[in-house]
């Protein structure tokens, strides 16, 4: 099958996956009730899973690793986001000023689908997914903000969903066990590991996306329980 094709079927894919989340999303929804939470958020975050079609027709999602230079996370594999900001009207705006900042991704460029329900980390950030798609690959000439990000690289969307190149470990959290995912990935002769609250978003977009579990165990933590959000961003 040759590549045109097969971007033709990323795309429809991708169109599936807006399609689902719109019949499967709420349209809109304010406030949140922070006792639906076995922690607190108080703090809240959104980031962007950015999807585009390669050119062997497959889903991939851009990914970076953080600077080793930060107070937090350093070195650690992340979705392009932050912290909300008292001037950002949405989470869609957060994930994108935040893409824009750190690795010079042009908002004009991501068509956004949705926003997913949150993710809750034991420390209280509320972080909320912001699924979009890159419009135009060749357009987006990444630009790393050197205070934020050390590189930027793509992932197959599939891998999430697979055994290979994945190990676990298991923690405990309030006398409930549950499982850490790591992926292992080498690109251009670079080894990355993502893991933990990215590892889980990601598996999250790509059993959505896929219709399908992954093979493995997700056993999922119980302070990343789902809920509806203030998802007061869900394009119409």
């Amino acid at each position: 099958m040759d590549s045109k094709r097969l971007a033709r079927r990323g795309s429809q894919r991708i169109e599936a996956l807006a399609q689902h989340f719109r019949s499967s999303s709420p349209s809109s929804t304010s406030g949140i009730n922070s006792t639906q939470y076995k922690i607190k958020p108080t703090k809240r975050a959104a980031v962007l899973v950015c999807l585009f079609e390669g050119d062997d027709g497959k889903l991939r999602v851009i990914l970076t690793k953080r600077a080793s230079s930060l107070s937090t996370h350093s070195g650690e594999v992340a979705l392009p986001g932050g912290k909300r900001e008292e001037g950002d009207a949405s989470y869609v705006e957060t994930a994108l000023r935040e893409a824009k900042e750190e690795i010079g991704l042009d908002p004009s460029l991501v068509n956004v689908i949705t926003t997913l329900e949150p993710f809750v980390t034991k420390y209280g950030v509320m972080v909320i997914p912001v699924i979009g798609r890159l419009s135009d690959k060749k357009a987006f000439t990444p630009i790393l903000n050197a205070a934020e990000v050390e590189a930027i690289f793509y992932a197959p969307l599939e891998m999430f969903l697979k055994d290979e190149n994945r190990r676990a470990e298991e923690r405990e959290w309030m006398g409930q066990k549950y499982l850490f995912h790591f992926f292992d990935y080498e690109v251009e002769n670079k080894k990355y590991v993502i893991w933990a609250l990215t590892a889980g978003i990601l598996i999250k977009v790509a059993s959505v996306f896929y219709q399908q579990p992954p093979a493995f165990p997700e056993q999922r933590p119980k302070f990343w329980t789902a809920h509806p959000a203030d998802n007061d961003s869900t394009p119409s």
